[in-house]
């Protein structure tokens, strides 16, 4: 499933992907999705439905936790990246903020956002500027550039992971549940600086996110995956009008939540994919 109708260049292209944990535990069933230069796409669903592993099975952070790509294949700018290993992805331009922030709390905010160059080789100045832009997109990391991450709020932290990333000077970002765990006003405050990220930087973004709603406002394009399988995707204006999103993931129904397999299209859907 490519993002069609549209003349821009696909940066990453997965191709009918399937993940298998512990050799026996297969999680994603032929999962595809294109993320074009300059877009922010959203891959969308409850818990368990995949989003995560198919973020790490893009930045090759399986290995850690015993899954692997055992079909498909993943490209960036027409090159094959599955078996580079996680820092050389990052010098390609692809960096993944983590579920959960992951940040050093030991670590200043300041030593945090300086982590992220670690790859970088074009010289101080550079970093430098780049620290500034940082903290221009994110003014409350500089009042905090002092303090410990470990007690900064949770928006603070998101807001480090999200700046540590950019450090590297990413074309691609691969965002992880980025609401997790925060207060509506400053999920609203985050997803307006991806966009202005997105449109002042040119950094393309494929976000993971169970918040559907907030999502489909900020992206271009969006995938719903539910127990592995892509169960629906198309330009995101069009997914927020759909009736069966609105029932299922904007909580527009009045007869509660059901799942894609109670509809018809989904069971045809199911069949093709299959």
């Amino acid at each position: 499933m490519t993002q069609a109708g549209t003349d821009t260049e696909n940066l990453l292209e997965v191709n009918n992907i399937e993940v298998i944990y512990n050799h026996v535990i297969l999680v994603l069933k032929g999962v595809s999705l294109t993320v074009p230069k300059g877009g922010i796409t959203a891959l969308l669903g409850g818990n368990g439905a995949g989003k995560t592993t198919t973020l790490k099975a893009i930045s090759n952070l399986l290995k850690s936790e015993r899954g692997e790509v055992t079909k498909g294949s993943i490209k960036y700018r027409g090159d094959a990246i599955e078996d580079l290993n996680p820092s050389d992805l990052v010098k390609t331009g692809v960096i993944q903020v983590m579920e959960g922030r992951h940040c050093f709390g030991h670590l200043t905010v300041e030593e945090n956002l300086m982590t992220g160059a670690f790859t970088r080789g074009d010289g101080r100045g550079a970093v430098s500027a780049d620290l500034d832009m940082v903290y221009g997109y994110f003014p409350r990391l500089k009042e905090r550039r002092k303090s410990q991450a470990g007690y900064t709020s949770g928006g603070e932290q998101q807001m480090c992971a999200i700046g540590r990333a950019l450090m590297s000077r990413p074309e691609t970002v691969l965002l992880d549940e980025p609401s997790m765990g925060l207060a509506p006003q400053l999920v609203e405050e985050i997803f307006e600086i991806v966009k202005q990220l997105n449109e002042k930087e040119n950094v393309s973004f494929l976000l993971a996110e169970q918040n559907t709603n907030v999502a489909l406002r900020y992206a271009h394009y969006g995938y719903i995956l539910e127990s592995g399988r892509i169960v629906m995707d198309g330009p995101a204006a069009e997914l927020r009008e759909n009736p069966d999103v609105k029932e299922f993931y904007l909580g527009m129904s009045d007869e509660g939540r059901k799942s894609f397999r109670d509809v018809r299209s989904y069971r045809r859907r199911k069949r093709w994919l299959s």
